[in-house]
């Protein structure tokens, strides 16, 4: 299993001109926006901001390299979202196993009003499509900005949001 804490890509080399950002400027400046990704992509207002702070603690941890890089908050987003469909993952797993020993499970009341059914049906999408849908519409982030935070090209991000459109389309035709 790969570190989540680690780097998964060399988009973010670092500048060796650019004068390094402070961690706690960066944090404050960042803080937000990272809780509001982690919510879009875990659905959960408790798990959001444990999210964004296990991704904040990993940059803090190795700030002395993250800090240089170009944009060390496209390696905090990643963190993030790597991290939430670990999570997701994680929570499906526990779903079954208490499905399998026939154990009940309360679960909170549903999100009021449509954005609640909309992110829904995001999260529910292919990893990369529901992370595409979030930074763009949640971070509004450019498909440049998009490609860096997860590591891909700009033409595979145009292609997950088209067939995140295409799939939210359809699913919300079907929906009385």
């Amino acid at each position: 299993m790969i570190d989540q804490d680690q780097d998964q890509g060399h988009d973010d080399q670092p500048a060796p001109a650019r004068a390094r950002e402070p961690f706690d400027a960066f944090f404050r400046r960042e803080r937000r926006a990272v809780v509001g990704l982690a919510y879009a992509l875990s659905g959960s207002r408790l798990a959001c901001e444990d999210l964004a702070h296990e991704a904040f603690v990993a940059a803090y941890r190795r700030w002395d390299e993250i800090g240089a890089y170009d944009n060390p908050g496209a390696w905090v987003r990643r963190v993030v979202a790597n991290r939430a469909v670990s999570a997701i993952r994680r929570r499906l797993a526990e779903a079954r196993a208490i499905a399998r020993l026939g154990l009940g499970r309360e679960l909170p009341p549903a999100l009021p009003g449509e954005s609640a059914e909309l992110w829904a049906l995001v999260r529910a999408l292919p990893k990369r499509q529901a992370q595409a849908i979030a930074l763009r519409y949640v971070e509004q982030l450019t498909p440049e900005e998009i490609a860096g935070v997860l590591g891909i090209s700009r033409d595979s991000v145009y292609t997950h949001l088209r067939r995140a459109h295409q799939a939210l389309a359809a699913d919300l035709e079907e929906t009385p």
